[in-house]
C-alpha cells in the first residue's frame, strides 16, 4: 500500500502544510466542532486535505469574529482508516467531548458507523462528501454528489464517445454496489447495455486478469468506481496492457482523491469524469479559494472535490448557525431546511429542504495532463435519486437508506 503513503502526491508535502495550520483557540466560550477523518491509513489521500480544508475554514470563521461571539474549538479525531475506530470517536465526540456539530467521515461505510450515533445523542452531523445516495434522515446533511446528479450526467456522454456495450469495475461495499446499479439503469435509459460488473475488495490491486476478461468481452466502454489507492493500480495497469487506446474509460472516482496527479499523462488522459469541483475552475470564487489555501498552506495541488465539499459543507452549518442566532441544533436545522445558500469554490450550494442534500453545479470533465478540462457545465442538478424516495418534510423521522431497486 506504498502508493497511499504518497498522499496521490507527497508526504513531505502534506506535512509541510500541517505545520502551517491556522491556530484554533481553545479558550473555554467556544463552540465545539467535532471532525472524524482518515488522516493516516489507506484513505489518508482524501483525509488529509478534507482535514486541512476544514481548518481553512474554521480560521477564516474565527478570524473574522467567529460564530455568535464564540470561537470555533475543533475537537478532531483520527480514525487510521479502520471504522472501529469511527463507531469509537463518534461515541467519544458526543458523550464525552460533547460538541455541537461533527463534520466527518468518507466512505460510505465510515458514515453508517457513525450516523446513528449522532442521531440518537441529537449531535447534527455533516457528511460532505459524494455517496451513492439514498440516506433520509433529518439530523444529517449531505453536499456531495449523488448518482443522479453525477452519473445521469456521465453515462450518455462516455456513450456517445464509445458505445452501447458497458463493462463496469466497482469497489465492493455498498459505494460501489450501489453506484453500479445506478450505472446500469442510466445505461439503459440511454440505450447502452451492461455486459459484465465485476467486485473488487478495497485491498486488490492486481488487476491483471480482470483485463483479460474485459479483452474478451469486447465492451465499447469501461466505467471504473473504483475507490482507494490499490485500486489507482488498474488505471495504470489498463495503460501498461495497451488497451486505453482502444476502449474508452470512465469514472465516477478517479479525481476525488487526486488521483489523476499521480498517474502520468499516458496513464490518465482522456478518463471521463463528472464532478462539482475541479481545480481548473476559472471562476473568482475558485481563484480567490486557492489564493487562500495557497497562503496558508503553500501547495494548492492538495485541493481535491471532496476538499471543498467539506469546506462548502462547514461555510454552510455557519451561516445557518447565524441566521439562527443559535448553535442548538433543531433552530438551525429549521434554518437549513428553508433551502438555505452559499456560494463557495465550486459555485452555488443550495440545501433541499425535502431531502438535506444539496443542489450542485456538475461538470463532465475529461483528464488532461493531470488536470480535469471541463467539457460542459450542469448548472444547480437537483438529487432526484434521493428526492424520488425522501421526503423529510413530510416524514420527519425517517430514518432509511433507500436503495435502488434494479
Amino acid at each position: 500500500m506504498s502508493l497511499n503513503r504518497r498522499v496521490f502526491l507527497t508526504q513531505s508535502t502534506a506535512v509541510a502544510a500541517a505545520a502551517v495550520l491556522p491556530n484554533i483557540s481553545v479558550a473555554s466560550d467556544t463552540i465545539k466542532l467535532g471532525s472524524i477523518l482518515d488522516t493516516s491509513g489507506i484513505f489518508d489521500a482524501y483525509g488529509k486535505p478534507m482535514d486541512l480544508a476544514m481548518r481553512l475554514a474554521v480560521g477564516e470563521i474565527n478570524s473574522s469574529g467567529g460564530l455568535l461571539g464564540k470561537e470555533i474549538e475543533i475537537v478532531a479525531y483520527d480514525t487510521q482508516s479502520d471504522m472501529a475506530l469511527y463507531s469509537q470517536y463518534g461515541q467519544q465526540l458526543t458523550r464525552q467531548d460533547k460538541v455541537d456539530v461533527v463534520h466527518g467521515g468518507i466512505l460510505s461505510a465510515s458514515r453508517e458507523a457513525i450516523r446513528q450515533t449522532m442521531r440518537k445523542s441529537n449531535t447534527l452531523y455533516f457528511y460532505n462528501v459524494l455517496y451513492e445516495g439514498g440516506v433520509c434522515d433529518r439530523n444529517i446533511f449531505i453536499n456531495g454528489v449523488t448518482p443522479a446528479q453525477q452519473v445521469e450526467a456521465l453515462v450518455p456522454y462516455a456513450l456517445e464517445k464509445s458505445g452501447p456495450k458497458v463493462y463496469i469495475l466497482a469497489a465492493d461495499y455498498n459505494y460501489g454496489q450501489i453506484t453500479t446499479l445506478w450505472i446500469k439503469k442510466f445505461v439503459q435509459e440511454n440505450g447502452g447495455e451492461t455486459i459484465a460488473a465485476d467486485f473488487f475488495p478495497l485491498d486488490v490491486s492486481d488487476f491483471g486478469s480482470t483485463i483479460a476478461k474485459i479483452q474478451a468481452a469486447a465492451p465499447d466502454l469501461v466505467i471504473a468506481p473504483l475507490v482507494g489507492g490499490a485500486h489507482l493500480s488498474f488505471f495504470r495497469q489498463w495503460a501498461a496492457s495497451g488497451m486505453k487506446d482502444k476502449i474508452p474509460l470512465a469514472s465516477t472516482t478517479v479525481g476525488v482523491g487526486n488521483e489523476h496527479k499521480v498517474l502520468t499523462p499516458e496513464e490518465g488522459n482522456g478518463i471521463m469524469v463528472a464532478y462539482n469541483y475541479s481545480q481548473e475552475l476559472d471562476t473568482p470564487a475558485n481563484n480567490e479559494f486557492k489564493r487562500k489555501w495557497e497562503d496558508a498552506y503553500g501547495d494548492s495541488r492538495l485541493i481535491h472535490e471532496i476538499a471543498v465539499s467539506h469546506y462548502q459543507g462547514i461555510h454552510t452549518w455557519a451561516e445557518a448557525v447565524r441566521r439562527a442566532n443559535s448553535f442548538e441544533r433543531d433552530e438551525v436545522i429549521a434554518v437549513l431546511e428553508t433551502g438555505l445558500s452559499i456560494n463557495g469554490p465550486a459555485g452555488k450550494v443550495t440545501v433541499d429542504p425535502k431531502t438535506h442534500h444539496a443542489i450542485l453545479d456538475v461538470h463532465i470533465m475529461e483528464i488532461e495532463n493531470q488536470g480535469m478540462t471541463v467539457i460542459e457545465t450542469l448548472p444547480q442538478r437537483q438529487p432526484i435519486d434521493t428526492q424520488e424516495v425522501c421526503d423529510l418534510e413530510a416524514n420527519p423521522n425517517d430514518n432509511t437508506q433507500y436503495v435502488i431497486d434494479f
